[in-house]
């Protein structure tokens, strides 16, 4: 494989590799740094004798982010310069078992709970769907102490689950169906009067603030819209839309006190969507 042919190669993974790395360490600056290191390994790598480049990576990526890991317990100072990418899952009962929804948006605090070598067991086997077998290549363990490892981090994320979950979906799914239908009323209902709308684009970060403007502007997105369809994003309820033609259109995550959306975290930035890795949508959802 030629240099070029190799660093090509190596940017269709990034994005990917990126988001598993941010997973783990909880900073974007320190993904790109673990990212970067990959590549100054693969670039001292005869390419030729990797079978398989995005499992290699997969787990060069995994190690480094292993050693940030440790290193940190020896330097508790360390502090995360942002929070992660969203992270979506269908919202249906067959979803529960992966139990990455609980995480919510704290999901930083909630895998510090978590040994180096849990988080990462849990990070790729129930957030990037990495089998237990390579798992047990980057530990050093078997694919049965890696399988292990997640069970146990499973059980103690388990624990970060809101008890109120069935009733913030409900007022997402409210609100949902009140911009299918345009009803201006029912998404004043279902909004805090104060609530606060953040909106990353690729022109940036916009903040809308108020029921009325924020009500306005969902309506717009509504008609913009083919297929919409609630999920969890970052463990809260939300929604995912898709243009008439299949394009994803954005990712909204809600924040719900007492029945109402009291904050809205949303992105339409097509390079942070492609890192997200949601392809497919869901029919029953149309509009």
């Amino acid at each position: 494989m030629t240099g070029e042919a190799l660093a090509s190669a190596f940017e269709e993974q990034r994005g990917r590799l990126v988001a598993v790395a941010q997973r783990m360490l909880g900073s974007r600056t320190d993904a790109e740094d673990a990212v970067q290191e990959a590549w100054l390994r693969l670039a001292r790598q005869d390419a030729d004798t990797i079978d398989n480049l995005s499992g290699w990576l997969t787990t060069v990526v995994g190690r480094v982010c292993i050693d940030v890991l440790r290193s940190r317990k020896t330097r508790p100072e360390d502090s995360y310069d942002e929070p992660p990418e969203l992270l979506v899952l269908d919202d249906s009962p067959e979803e529960d078992a992966l139990l990455a929804e609980s995480v919510g948006v704290a999901l930083v605090v909630v895998l510090d709970t978590l040994g180096p070598a849990e988080r990462l067991a849990f990070v790729l086997h129930d957030l990037f769907a990495v089998s237990f077998a390579e798992i047990g290549e980057i530990l050093g363990k078997s694919a049965d102490a890696a399988k292990m490892l997640a069970s146990r981090a499973r059980r103690k994320v388990r624990g970060q689950r809101p008890a109120d979950e069935p009733r913030q979906r409900a007022v997402v799914e409210a609100f949902l169906a009140a911009a299918r239908e345009g009803d201006f009323e029912g998404l004043l209902e279902m909004l805090d009067p104060d609530v606060t709308w953040r909106s990353r684009s690729r022109h940036g970060e916009v903040v809308r603030l108020g029921a009325a403007e924020v009500a306005t502007r969902v309506q717009r997105g509504a008609r913009a819209a083919g297929t919409t369809r609630p999920a969890l994003v970052n463990g809260k309820p939300g929604i995912v839309s898709w243009s008439r033609t299949g394009k994803l259109l954005g990712v909204m995550a809600c924040t719900i006190v007492d029945g109402r959306i009291v904050e809205i975290d949303s992105v339409s930035d097509p390079r942070r969507l492609a890192a997200m890795g949601v392809t497919s949508r869901k029919s029953s959802s149309s509009k």
